[in-house]
């Protein structure tokens, strides 16, 4: 396989119609592998050797949109100094645009083992996680453009994918709880029938079904629990989870401004779904825990405002890069018109430079 040496940026995996470039960063790890996954269970392995101010990049010929892919982070795991660095564990990108899969709960996803928190769990959570996939992002959009109705005329309805289309009668079975129901004439009809300009979705960014939740046989519904800021959930596409949803959705937010409807995005970047210091090792608790999340005096645990078990460390210009790209992303690529932020607060607790949110 040839490997280049590739650019730090953009950061996650761009696909440029002849290959991909990888960047990823983590200044807490001493050495990062980018791990193509196969099929048939396999994993092809290339070390990152390439870093530009704490970013570690290449760039692979020949990889394709489908692939999926993930990170290890070889370093220190120290709970003791906030370091939880672990290479058994298959890391999400956390600029993947699409996320593949779901969470099979068992202790193989975690970095300690359960009968000892402080030790190191070398067991490998690849067969057991979700993996970034290489999106192609090119897309016909015509002649999309914002609708921009005045704020004195806009109507806002606040929906749920699933809920919003789950029974809608008008829909055949295998849309409904769909991106692709979204797009129907059905439901762009009753939502012009209400007088709806403009479309609030609850969460659609990648989220975890928690391991309590699933425990008790239930399922995390409403979405306020994310680990992937730029990709379409999953679970919500009517035909793939390996970059169908991207196309899915893009389709749907075209078709909704065919109709005049705007699409405003609930989002939730006050923390993530890797819990507390008994949470899931899923992506940034791996690749720089220090610099993703704010940590208490003593750094095995977390600042939790949320009540969530966690919240990101808005002061760190990382956590600021990622929400402000991922933002952006949204924006340009998959033309939404606005956010509602979900304990909006929270963002700027104990952030004194708020002028620069």
């Amino acid at each position: 396989m040839q490997v280049w040496p590739g650019e730090a940026y953009p950061l996650g995996a761009t696909y440029d119609g002849a290959g991909t470039n990888f960047a990823v960063f983590t200044e807490a790890a001493d050495r990062v592998e980018l791990c193509l996954l196969h099929d048939d269970g396999s994993e092809t392995a290339v070390e990152l050797r390439e870093s530009d101010a704490f970013v570690r990049h290449a760039y692979l010929p020949g990889v394709m949109p489908g692939q999926r892919y993930g990170f290890r982070a070889h370093g220190p795991y120290a709970p003791e100094r906030g370091l939880r660095c672990n290479s058994a564990k298959l890391l999400l990108d956390p600029y993947a645009r699409a996320i593949s899969g779901s969470v099979r709960w068992g202790e193989e996803v975690y970095g300690y083992h359960f009968g000892d928190p402080g030790r190191r769990n070398d067991l490998d959570s690849a067969p057991h996680t979700m993996t970034s996939v290489v999106v192609n992002p090119y897309f016909d959009w015509g002649d999309d453009r914002p609708p921009r109705r005045g704020y004195h005329e806009t109507v806002i309805y606040e929906a749920h994918v699933k809920g919003l289309t789950m029974r809608h009668p008008g829909l055949p079975e295998e849309l409904r709880g769909t991106y692709a129901a979204l797009a129907h004439p059905a439901v762009i009809e009753h939502l012009t029938e209400l007088g709806v300009t403009a479309l609030e979705l609850m969460p659609v960014h990648q989220f975890v079904n928690d391991h309590r939740l699933v425990d008790m046989g239930l399922n995390n519904y409403w979405g306020y629990n994310t680990i992937g800021f730029f990709a379409p959930h999953n679970a919500y596409t009517s035909w793939g989870d390996r970059g169908q949803q991207v196309l899915e959705f893009k389709s749907a937010v075209r078709a909704l401004h065919e109709a005049g409807i705007e699409v405003i995005l609930d989002v939730v970047y006050n923390h993530t779904a890797e819990g507390n210091h008994l949470g899931p090792t899923l992506s940034f608790k791996g690749l720089d825990n220090p610099r993703y999340y704010r940590l208490a005096d003593d750094p095995r645990h977390y600042t939790d405002t949320t009540g969530t078990g966690n919240s990101l460390l808005m002061r760190s210009p990382h956590v600021l890069q990622l929400i402000m790209d991922s933002l952006r992303y949204w924006v340009t690529e998959m033309h939404v018109d606005g956010f509602r932020f979900d304990l909006a607060a929270t963002l700027a607790r104990q952030f004194h430079e708020v002028d620069r949110l």
